[in-house]
């Protein structure tokens, strides 16, 4: 359902933690949460936690890999409660509104929980359109999950009900992060296809002894962010294909 959220687990552990999802979730209005395996099952713990959000726990869909999860969704938001070297695709928390009104009303959003343990990978935030960071404490920065995704799930709502903070923020990067091109939400490629144009352009590259040095999965998290660090359009999409596309019907044809 277009301009409906979404909450992505990745292999969560705690069963407890799927009914503290389900219940923070419906409180939200978020209907649907997806988990990638493996993932646990709900034990009584969870049902307990669920607490009136025992149908929407039930309903929780589980999925072989992140990359199935997310193949439908216009923007992916990882969480982290650490930040790397590609500043420009993080986001904080009160620029999150401006990145939603940027996207549009009927883009679908993802966002992406890790491992109660450890978190996302690397690999895994080189998905995503843009991660997320909460203004914990640096002393103590890891949150419950259930408490992170309220916190997520408050600043979402309240930008979909119009209820914006009363304050005078300084300029936000938020709506630098995804430029505004004059594209409606229909216009934007979903996760699948920014997948499938990275896997053209890895083929392309391999060809032209790119990987030569080695570093092939680091180089290919590099070009990943490159891709995934701003929503793009179909059109976008088929010239990136089409550019990787030539490179390999030349490739042949000089074979």
């Amino acid at each position: 359902m277009g301009g409906d959220p979404a909450i992505v687990l990745v292999a969560p552990r705690v069963p407890g933690n799927l009914g503290s999802t389900a219940r923070a979730a419906k409180n939200f209005g978020v209907i649907e949460v997806r988990l990638v395996e493996p993932a646990c099952e709900p034990d009584e713990e969870a049902l307990r936690l669920a607490s009136g959000a025992d149908d929407l726990l039930g309903a929780m869909r589980r999925f072989p890999s992140l990359v199935d999860a997310l193949a439908d969704f216009d923007a992916v938001i990882a969480t982290s409660s650490l930040r790397g070297r590609t500043e420009r695709r993080w986001l904080t928390l009160g620029e999150l509104p401006d990145y939603l009104a940027a996207l549009g009303p009927a883009a679908r959003v993802a966002y992406v929980f890790g491992r109660e343990r450890s978190g996302l990978t690397e690999e895994e935030r080189s998905r995503a359109s843009a991660t997320l960071t909460l203004p914990t404490s640096p002393s103590f920065p890891t949150m419950n999950l259930s408490h992170a995704l309220v916190a997520v799930l408050a600043v979402h709502r309240a930008f979909e009900t119009g209820d914006r903070p009363r304050f005078s923020p300084a300029p936000s990067r938020g709506s630098n992060l995804l430029e505004n091109r004059g594209l409606s939400p229909e216009d934007l490629a979903p996760s699948r296809e920014l997948e499938a144009a990275i896997e053209h352009w890895d083929r392309a590259l391999d060809a032209i002894g790119f990987y030569d040095t080695g570093h092939r999965g680091r180089s290919l998290r590099d070009w990943r962010r490159i891709v995934a660090g701003r929503p793009l359009s179909m059109r976008e999409v088929a010239i990136l294909r089409g550019v990787a596309n030539r490179v390999l019907v030349s490739l042949r044809r000089s074979g």
